[in-house]
């Protein structure tokens, strides 16, 4: 076997030992390598790596002799209704990518599921670097922080200046309602998803339903737009090679991915959440949490006085979506997972405090 897989299940060569495990791998490699030829990507064996430590859909580095792919797929089976959906996180990469906006190159789509049971896709391998909790050498000037600052918030500027009024973009999501739909369907999700009662959702679906703000323009959202989904280029100055994770994207109001950032965005003194993935930001010389807010809102001329409402919105959704990872963990659905699904018991009660916090509620 190629690679490293140390419980022996996410990876087989082949669809044999695939059959004969209780739980389906993420990898079958005599299937992925029947793909790849295919589409004429890559030529021989192929050794594979698992890259990040995603929480939701599955994303492997694949080399074949000095070629370099990205295969992403979401998890195993089952999938919560309407999640995980590689055709369509695909399909926006390859439409923004042609607006100039930072992203990997899709290469190939796989819809047929006999492959490794669920659909993925393979794109370009780009030789960054992702910032979590460590500053790059080439990046710990104090310009150089405040310069990553500055890609951060420019990158999401770009993002929502799209035009999202005509072309295949357009037809991409519904951006009237979409404040209403956000909140009705991931109040629907909870009980879905839960083993557990947490009052704090219902209350904070109630209070986001009253308060409900005008959307002032639509635009292309990433939906998990934050630090530790950029890849910044290798070199000074800091400058973003490629926005990452695109499953939560959509047409609709862009401050639902300003509230997002800033309501995860870790700085001397904010709520410490599961979400907070980039810590090195809590570090001197980054810009504050008001400072991006400020850079966008000089850019993007909008109204943010109803700010506080999306970032309520964005704990509450994140609140959602790692109860339904601590559900499926709980259930044995998640058994390679050691640490992150195990943290939610209390990490998400953290993400609804931060929530009530932000709705002064």
């Amino acid at each position: 076997m190629l690679g490293k897989d140390p419980d022996g299940i996410s990876v087989v060569q082949s669809r044999s030992e695939a059959d004969a495990l209780e739980l389906p791998p993420l990898l079958i490699l005599d299937e992925v390598t029947n793909f790849l030829d295919q589409q004429g990507l890559g030529k021989g064996e192929i050794f594979w790596t698992p890259i990040g430590d995603g929480q939701s859909n599955v994303t492997f580095k694949i080399v074949r002799d000095d070629d370099a792919f990205v295969l992403r797929r979401g998890p195993r089976p089952p999938l919560p209704p309407s999640t995980h959906d590689m055709v369509r996180e695909a399909r926006i990469q390859e439409l923004v990518h042609r607006q100039g906006v930072p992203v990997p190159e899709i290469l190939a789509l796989c819809e047929d599921v006999s492959v490794l049971g669920v659909p993925f896709y393979v794109a370009e391998f780009l030789n960054g670097t992702v910032i979590t909790d460590s500053i790059p050498a080439y990046l710990s000037s104090t310009e150089d922080r405040k310069n990553t600052s500055i890609a951060i918030v420019d990158t999401l500027v770009k993002l929502h200046q799209v035009d999202v009024s005509t072309g295949d973009l357009a037809a991409f999501g519904k951006p009237n309602g979409y404040l209403k739909r956000q909140v009705e369907r991931f109040s629907s999700l909870w009980d879905v998803n839960t083993l557990r009662d947490l009052p704090e959702v219902a209350m904070l679906s109630e209070w986001l339903s009253r308060n409900l703000p005008e959307s002032q323009m639509a635009s292309v959202i990433h939906g998990d737009f934050r630090a530790g989904n950029l890849m910044f280029a290798g070199d000074s100055p800091a400058r973003v090679m490629a926005i990452l994770d695109w499953e939560m994207a959509t047409i609709g109001d862009p401050l639902a991915d300003l509230g997002y950032l800033t309501a995860t965005y870790a700085e001397p003194g904010s709520h410490v959440t599961p979400l907070e993935l980039t810590s090195v930001t809590r570090e001197p010389g980054y810009l504050s949490s008001a400072e991006l807010i400020a850079r966008y809102q000089e850019q993007m001329n909008l109204n943010i006085d109803a700010l506080s409402w999306y970032q309520t919105l964005a704990l509450w959704k994140a609140s959602i979506f790692c109860e339904a990872i601590y559900t499926r963990w709980l259930k044995g659905e998640r058994p390679d997972d050691k640490s992150f699904a195990p943290s939610l018991e209390v990490g998400v009660p953290r993400l609804l405090a931060g929530a009530r916090a932000f709705a002064g509620v």
